[in-house]
Order: C-alpha cells, then sequence, then structure tokens
C-alpha cells in the first residue's frame, strides 16, 4: 500500500511537473516515428502497444530476480531503495532520456552525449554502452538459462510465445490492420494455452523435444536474439513485447490481489547479519550492493537504450512520453516489490537453500523446513537453484496456492511463474540485442560507411551476429556468480553516464539552471554507488580467482569505470561553463532541443 501511494502519487504530480516546467513537452512536434517512418526502425505506433514494448523491454531481470537476491539482506533494505530509486531516479532516467532522443530523431545516447557534450564523452559513451549491454545481456541471458534448464514445460511455453508474437504482429499490420483489441484477445488466448498444454508436453513422449541442456539453451538463446534483432520491429519485437507485457502486468496485479487475499506472513527479518557483508549470495555490504542488485527494479542504465533505441522510433505523439518514460518505470518498481514479498515469504533456510549451492549452504548451519514438500509440489527439484528466478516462482506459486480451491495447482502456478519470469527476461534480451546493433552499426560505421546504414540488410546482419557471439559467449561459459555482479555494477555505471548526459541536455534546454538537479543528485549517488561497487568487485571478487575468467572481468569492469569517469568529469567541465556564462536562472531564449542545424545535419546521416 506504502508504494502504491508513493508511486501514484509521484506519477500525478512529480511526472507532471517535470513534463511542464522542465522538460516542456510539446505535443505539435512532430516526432522522428512521422518524419522518419520507413516501415523497419521507424514506425508509428499506438501508445498501449508502445507501452506495452517499452514496459517489456525494460523490465528484464532486474525487477524480478534483483529484489530476490537482495532479499539476503533482509525485506526492509530492498523495499526501501526501491521505492525511493524508482521514484526520484530510475523514472526520472528514463523520461529524460526519452526526451531528449525524440528531440534528437531517436538516436542512440551516444550520439546525444557527442552533441550536447562533445566528441569525448561522445567516443566514451559509445564503447561503454557497448561493453555494458553486451554484459547486461548476458546477465539477463544466464537466468533464463537456469529457469529453464531440462524443464520441458517453461520451455514450450516460451517456445509458443514467438510464433504467437509473428502471428499478431501479421495479424495487427496486414490481416486486420489496427484490430488491437482483436489480436490482444488471440494472442493472450495462444499464451495461456503454451502454459496449459506444456504440462501434457512434459508428461509425454515429446517432453524430450523440448527440454534442454544449460548448454543448449545457452546456444539457442542467442539465435533467438539474431532473428528479433534482424526482422522488422512491427513483425517480432514488438508484438512479443506488447503480448508479454499483459502477461507481465496481469500476473503482478494477480500476485497483488493475492497477497492481499492471502496475506502470507513475512519469514525474512527486516535485516539479516549479513548486511555487514560475507553473505552467501552476495558477499559485500547492504551498501551500495542493495542498490547494484536490485537494479532495474529502482533504476537502470539500460534503460537509457531502450528510451534512445526502439522507443522514441515508435512514439506517435510527445504527450504519450509521461505515461510511457516515467509511468512504466513506476509499474516496474511495483513489479520489484511484489518481487520481494514473495521471496520473503520463504523460511529463511528455505530460501538460502534455493539460492546457494549445496556446498555453500551446509556452511551456514541451516536446517531446510518445507522444501522437500515443496519440490513435490511443484514437480521440480528446487535445491541448489541459484539466481533467484526459480526461489521467486516458488514464493509466488505459494501465494497462489494460498487462494481457497488453488491448493492442487500448485504446480501449474510454480511453471507458469517460470513462464512469466522468462517472458519478461526475453523482451529484454530481444529490444536489448536491437539495440546493441544499432551501436554497432554507428561504429563500425566509421571504419566502413555501409555499416552504419540500418537499411542494408548485410550490415544488419553482420553486426547482430557479432552482438549475439559476444553476450553468447559470456552466457556459454559463465555463471550467475561471475555475471551478476558485473552486469549489476555495469548496468549502474550506464544510468551514472545517461543521468550525467541528462543533467548537460536539461541544462542546455532549461533557462533555470537549478533544474539540473533533479538529474544531477542522482547522478553523484549513483556514482558514489557504482564507484565503491566495482572497486570491491576487482579486488574482493575477480582477481582473487586468479583464473582466465576472473581477469577478463576485472579487465572488462576497469574499463568501463574509466570510460564513466572520463563521462563524468567531461559533463562537468560542460556544466561549469553554463552555469559561468549564464548563472542559475539567466533567461535568454530557448533553444531547440537540437536547433534546426543540426535536425537537418542529423536527417542527412540517417
Amino acid at each position: 500500500m506504502i508504494a502504491l501511494c508513493v508511486f501514484a502519487l509521484a506519477y500525478r504530480y512529480y511526472s507532471a511537473f517535470l513534463a511542464a516546467k522542465v522538460l516542456v513537452l510539446d505535443p505539435k512536434k512532430i516526432t522522428p516515428a512521422v518524419k522518419l517512418n520507413d516501415g523497419h526502425d521507424y514506425h508509428p505506433t499506438n501508445k498501449w502497444v508502445l507501452f506495452g514494448h517499452h514496459f517489456a523491454a525494460i523490465a528484464g531481470a532486474g525487477p524480478l530476480v534483483g529484489p530476490v537476491l537482495a532479499a539476503q539482506f533482509g525485506f526492509l533494505p530492498g523495499a526501501i531503495w526501491i521505492i525511493i530509486g524508482a521514484v526520484l531516479a530510475g523514472a526520472v532516467h528514463d523520461y529524460v532520456i526519452l526526451f531528449a532522443s525524440v528531440r534528437h530523431n531517436g538516436l542512440s545516447l551516444h550520439k546525444i552525449a557527442r552533441d550536447y557534450v562533445g566528441l569525448t564523452t561522445g567516443i566514451a559513451t559509445a564503447i561503454a554502452v557497448l561493453f555494458i549491454i553486451i554484459t547486461a545481456l548476458a546477465g539477463l541471458s544466464i537466468v533464463v538459462v537456469n529457469a529453464l534448464a531440462e524443464s520441458a514445460w517453461g520451455t514450450f511455453a516460451i517456445a509458443v510465445s514467438i510464433p504467437a508474437a509473428i502471428f499478431i504482429g501479421l495479424y495487427m499490420q496486414v490481416l486486420r490492420k489496427g484490430a488491437i483489441v482483436e489480436a490482444s484477445i488471440i494472442g493472450t488466448v495462444l499464451l495461456l494455452a503454451g502454459v496449459f498444454f506444456g504440462f501434457y508436453i512434459q508428461h509425454s513422449p515429446l517432453a524430450f523435444a523440448f527440454s534442454f541442456s544449460r548448454q543448449q539453451l545457452s546456444i539457442l538463446l542467442p539465435i533467438y536474439g539474431f532473428f528479433a534483432s534482424v526482422l522488422p520491429v512491427w513483425l517480432l519485437l514488438a508484438p512479443r513485447d506488447y503480448l508479454s507485457s499483459y502477461l507481465k502486468i496481469g500476473t503482478i496485479a494477480l500476485l497483488a490481489i493475492g497477497i492481499f487475499f492471502v496475506h502470507p506472513e513475512i519469514k525474512m527479518p527486516a535485516v539479516t547479519p549479513f548486511i555487514f557483508g560475507g553473505g552467501p549470495i552476495i558477499p559485500g555490504r547492504v551498501w551500495p550492493f542493495v542498490c547494484i542488485t536490485i537494479a532495474c527494479g529502482a533504476i537502470s542504465g539500460f534503460h537509457a537504450l531502450i528510451a534512445s533505441g526502439t522507443t522514441p522510433k515508435m512514439l506517435t505523439n510527445e504527450r504519450e512520453m509521461r505515461m510511457i518514460g516515467y509511468g512504466a518505470m513506476l509499474v516496474e518498481g511495483f513489479v520489484a516489490i511484489m518481487a520481494l514479498i514473495a521471496a520473503t515469504v520463504l523460511v529463511p533456510a528455505d530460501y538460502f537453500a534455493i539460492n546457494c549451492r549445496p556446498e555453500v549452504f551446509q556452511k551456514l548451519g541451516m536446517t531446510i523446513v518445507n522444501l522437500p514438500v515443496l519440490s513435490q509440489l511443484v514437480q521440480e527439484n528446487i535445491v541448489g537453484r541459484p539466481g533467484g528466478a526459480v526461489s521467486l516462482a516458488v514464493g509466488m506459486s505459494q501465494i497462489f496456492a494460498g487462494i481457497p480451491g488453488m491448493k492442487n495447482l500448485m504446480g501449474y502456478w510454480y511453471h507458469f511463474a517460470i513462464m512469466f519470469e522468462a517472458l519478461f527476461i526475453l523482451t529484454t534480451i530481444d529490444a536489448g540485442t536491437r539495440v546493441a546493433r544499432y551501436i554497432a552499426q554507428d561504429i563500425f560505421g566509421k571504419v566502413y560507411k555501409p555499416l552504419s546504414d540500418h537499411r542494408w540488410l548485410p550490415g544488419v546482419i553482420l553486426t547482430s551476429a557479432l552482438v549475439v557471439l559476444a553476450w553468447g559467449y559470456l552466457v556459454y561459459n559463465g555463471d550467475i556468480a561471475t555475471i551478476w555482479p558485473m552486469f549489476g555494477v555495469a548496468n549502474q555505471l550506464l544510468a551514472t553516464t545517461a543521468l550525467a548526459i541528462g543533467t548537460t541536455i536539461i541544462m542546455n534546454h532549461n533557462k533555470n539552471k537549478l533544474f539540473g538537479l533533479i538529474t544531477f543528485l542522482p547522478m553523484l549517488f549513483m556514482l558514489a554507488t557504482t564507484v565503491d561497487a566495482a572497486i570491491e568487485n576487482i579486488f574482493g571478487n575477480y582477481l582473487p580467482q586468479q583464473t582466465f575468467n576472473g581477469y577478463l572481468n576485472a579487465a572488462l569492469s576497469a574499463v568501463m569505470l574509466i570510460l564513466v569517469m572520463i563521462i563524468v568529469v567531461d559533463c562537468a567541465v560542460k556544466w561549469f561553463f553554463y552555469l559561468k556564462e549564464h548563472g542559475f536562472v539567466t533567461r535568454r531564449t530557448d533553444r531547440e532541443l537540437p536547433t534546426r542545424e543540426k535536425e537537418e545535419a542529423l536527417e542527412l546521416d540517417i
């Protein structure tokens, strides 16, 4: 109730203030989707379909497994950070970057940085974003791999969603153009059918066809990401994300109703002894690692890639930006709160037994309580399944099974929750791969000009293949213990970068320079948080491993840290000159963002 009230007030008043006074949205301005419509990447899209795509793309593993893993510290630290972070940092971050990209012809974050900060920041941002997005895609994918490994039921349900999305894309664009309600009903029925019939698949001779090992899934996921990146946005990406958003929001609403109806007891204490470090899941202290672990549930740099990637190329009118940019992040924050509750209704010993490897759990001196019965009810072995996805599914199924008449359906609810989580994450993987392809084309286009043309199919195929090979390698050779901490740090470093660039944009756009504090203060907090976490990761986690992967992860973390520091310093120089030249509230002619000359140059560039 606290989260709902805070989020509702923030949307009603704070987002309206940002729209009217800080960003000064203009519904009469022609958006890039309309002006540059090419039917492939730039495509005017219904606001509800676009909200579904944007929410599905930004709401990946973070708001689900992040709060679950952070429950190691107790329920209180995570709850505080989700509520405050989502309102003052995460939603502002998404909103400002979406606005900047829409006013910048839908171009990517690094191009915005180049034009509003300088060439050094533009180059550093491009390299940092490519590093970070590959790490993020690997971190998100490893959760799906761990959740779906050897599970024919869950894999079948996910497999059904792909042809269902393609059919809905064709239905809305070719067969019954604009028939969104009909398409939504058909698509939702197909998704639910995948869950229902998955039970029979798992208990039939066909189970082998959908039961894949971790290594096999580590190959199949990049293949899916490749096709999602190459195919037209309206055919697979947008309809799949749109359908997934129905399932996502519907499931979270059902979970909220279940929590109010069942009123489960929170078993996890407010704080645990692990807040000082040495925990079995997250070895570091509660700060900075509660922020790093929760990631997308409060603020996520990955959102800046979507807000300056696919979404601005589909936005029809600027008035829709408030709902999509700020509102979608608040919904994601509520998802994170629900995930935290679902994890903390488990007995602490059972929670740690699921999320730790058996040899690690034995050192804790805890005794499992309900796990043997829970394993039997969900028809899966749930002991020693780290990553957060399994414990979240168990917690959710426990809540749903507490509803009268649902007790004997816990197996269905568990596999429904696994499918729900995998859908959540896959929609981020496909959109993220496409955004990474945009960035790769921009970078390699400096070497070979045709590669920068987003309509040149050989270039699209080549750069998509390079991107999926990069993150696919990390997934195939890594695990949750090595990839997730690096993903968390990289993700929050990107958020720091986006907030620094956002501060520059606000100070450039608005005559009142004090409005820059809206993004500057969250940026300072995130900078301190991520620098602390990165240094501890490098010297306390990666280097002591004395392995190739350990050294590689340490080097990647160090490179990202250096790039972000360059960007922040370069932005700070820009802020100084703004303040020196104009003062805090100097009145001057409000400049377009960007100027007409820049718009014409950017159109030629596109």
